[in-house]
């Protein structure tokens, strides 16, 4: 099942459970993704949907943040979105398993004694496998450190 019959498919129990709030963050998640897919011209894949639900959980939040402070509907607002969003997000890597997969690629690249000037040769190998699943600056902090 794609993630826009998915999202379809909880929108619809949002709808009949009543749930306005629920309703209307699903409701914006599936135009988010059916926008996508139309840009795109085919079905968009795992790693795109994902792509899709990180940019509104990011612009959710900046409304969260750019928010006046006695705006505190507008708040609500976006952490109960946030919440609807979360439960479609991928996991997110661990620190632990992004060392494991840079490990992997200075294998595959035949790096035994890596150094700063490879870093983009490891980086370019390395960010299409942890698209999506990882904050992208935390890797390049953790590739940095292990070239050291």
């Amino acid at each position: 099942m794609s993630m826009i019959e998915d999202v379809r498919s909880q929108m619809m129990k949002a709808m009949k459970s009543r749930d306005k709030d629920r309703k209307d963050a699903l409701s914006m998640l599936l135009s988010a993704l059916k926008n996508k897919a139309i840009d795109k011209r085919a079905d968009l894949t795992q790693a795109e949907e994902f792509e899709v639900v990180k940019k509104e959980m990011k612009q959710t939040k900046e409304t969260m943040e750019l928010a006046p402070a006695d705006r505190t509907d507008i708040k609500e607002a976006c952490e109960k979105r946030l919440a609807v969003y979360q439960e479609f997000a991928p996991e997110e890597m661990s620190e632990e398993a992004i060392r494991d997969a840079v490990k992997e690629v200075l294998h595959a690249l035949g790096l035994t004694e890596p150094s700063g000037k490879d870093k983009g040769r490891v980086m370019k190998e390395l960010m299409p496998k942890v698209k999506g699943r990882a904050d992208g600056g935390l890797v390049n902090k953790i590739v940095g450190e292990m070239l050291g």
